[in-house]
């Protein structure tokens, strides 16, 4: 399904701070399919868990996928974040729980995850000619005026939220 590419420029303008969370897995024995294909089938049923009940706190994400994959996803805050995590309903601790029991410390697969909590006053995105991505999918997308044409006048606009 093509996405609607909006000419011309946009930013994303939060207002408040946002936390970046970086994850991935990497496939080090892709031979072992099995292995492979039992930890990578995790992810999509946390991530529909996660659009299904946005009170979760995440605002959206974007995905890359190869035999190491990478999701950028943006979050209320980094207790949101945590609570998702730790939630026994939820769909991460029983696959994590696994995953560290039957696969951790065999080398077959790696996973990696970075957690960054980005305040208002340091954001600044632009997007020329993209469909909604990124910080703006997850937050709202604005045009660039003549008030925010320049990275600086967008990473002082981002503060005054």
């Amino acid at each position: 399904m093509a996405q609607e590419v909006f000419p011309g420029r946009y930013t994303a303008l939060p207002g408040r701070p946002v936390t970046l969370f970086l994850i991935g897995m990497r496939a080090n024995r892709w031979w072992k399919t099995g292995t492979v294909l039992r930890v990578a089938s995790a992810m999509p049923r946390m991530l529909a868990h996660l659009a299904a009940h946005p009170e979760a706190g995440m605002l959206g994400f974007h995905q890359w996928l190869g035999r190491t994959t990478v999701i950028v996803s943006y979050w209320e805050s980094p207790e949101h974040l945590q609570r998702f995590a730790a939630d026994r309903d939820a769909p991460h601790l029983a696959p994590w729980r696994d995953f560290m029991r039957t696969v951790a410390g065999t080398g077959d697969v790696g996973v990696w995850h970075e957690t960054y909590q980005v305040p208002a006053s340091g954001i600044e995105a632009v997007y020329s000619g993209m469909p909604s991505f990124g910080l703006a999918r997850a937050t709202g997308h604005i045009p660039v005026t003549e008030w925010l044409a320049t990275a600086r006048q967008r990473l002082r606009a981002g503060g005054e939220g």
